[in-house]
Order: structure tokens, then C-alpha cells, then sequence
């Protein structure tokens, strides 16, 4: 039996393009389904924000740390950040919830985008390739730069490297 073919999502589209080397993932991570050879710290969910101050942000964290939001808002000019409703998120990103990615966000808006600094310490990440169950696996630096994106700790306490 053949293997079906599965086509390309717009966010790989747009790494090919770019010259950005990946790896494409199906799997259900937030659901303990991962790859093999694949760390769940490497996992990393992007989430969609809103300051008082620049309003949409995004920020990137592996799916094992949680957000400290003070520290997020310290880090991008706020005094404080709130995740933005589930109902607003597909309007204010393009994504649905479980979909949101840093490359497609960035294509479509110039919100600033952090990458969690844990993110420094793998040779890849996992993002979501703005299908649910679609990852990729890139390198964090390269993506990082493409997405024009820093690094930072805002990560909660008790989650330090």
C-alpha cells in the first residue's frame, strides 16, 4: 500500500522557503504521544498574550514550564500580561487554540515574540506547525532569529535551568 502523502503546512512552506532546516512531527505532545528520540522539555507551546501597555504579544515555553507572567511583563515594557480568551485567539492570531506557532504569527503580525531561554539549551525544539497534531523540529537560534524573536527566563520559579 502506498503512504499517503501529507502536504506541507503554510508554516513549513515558509521555513522551506526560507532555507531553514526542519523536521516535520505528527503526534499529539500535550498528550504524552512524542517521538522517541524526542525530550518533552524540547516541546515548546507558543503562547498568545496581551500587555497593558503594547498589547498582543507572544511567548514560547516548553510544555513543561509554566508562565510567569510578571516576568513576561517586566521583559516586554508592561506592567502586566494576561493570555488572551480562547475566543479572541483565532481573530487576534490566525491560529486556533493548540495551533498558534511563531512563524505563522510573525508572517501575519509584528507582535513581539520571546522564546523562554530553556529553549538555548537543545540542539532542536518542537513547534507547533500551525496544525493541530503538526510539528516542527528546528533549531531554536535559527527560528529564533527568523521570527525575530529573544531569549529570556519567564519561566515561574522552581523551574530554573
Amino acid at each position: 500500500m502506498a503512504k499517503k502523502k501529507i502536504k506541507k503546512t503554510l508554516v513549513e512552506q515558509i521555513l522551506t522557503k526560507a532555507g531553514i532546516e526542519y523536521q516535520a512531527h505528527q503526534f499529539n505532545g500535550l498528550e504524552g504521544q512524542t517521538p522517541d528520540d524526542i525530550n518533552r522539555k524540547q516541546i515548546f507551546k507558543t503562547l498568545a498574550l496581551k500587555g497593558d501597555k503594547t498589547g498582543p504579544l507572544i511567548g514560547v515555553l516548553s510544555i513543561e514550564d509554566h508562565l510567569a507572567e510578571k516576568k513576561l511583563a517586566a521583559l516586554s515594557g508592561n506592567k502586566k500580561v494576561q493570555m488572551i480568551p480562547q475566543k479572541d485567539l483565532e481573530k487576534t492570531t490566525g491560529y486556533v487554540h493548540g495551533a498558534n506557532n511563531p512563524v505563522g504569527i510573525r508572517q501575519r503580525h509584528q507582535y513581539p515574540i520571546y522564546f523562554d531561554d530553556r529553549a538555548l539549551d537543545f540542539s532542536s525544539i518542537l513547534v507547533s506547525s500551525g496544525e493541530i497534531g503538526q510539528s516542527v523540529q528546528v533549531n531554536p537560534q535559527e527560528l529564533a532569529q527568523f521570527v525575530d524573536a529573544s531569549f529570556a527566563n519567564f519561566r515561574e520559579k522552581g523551574e530554573e535551568k
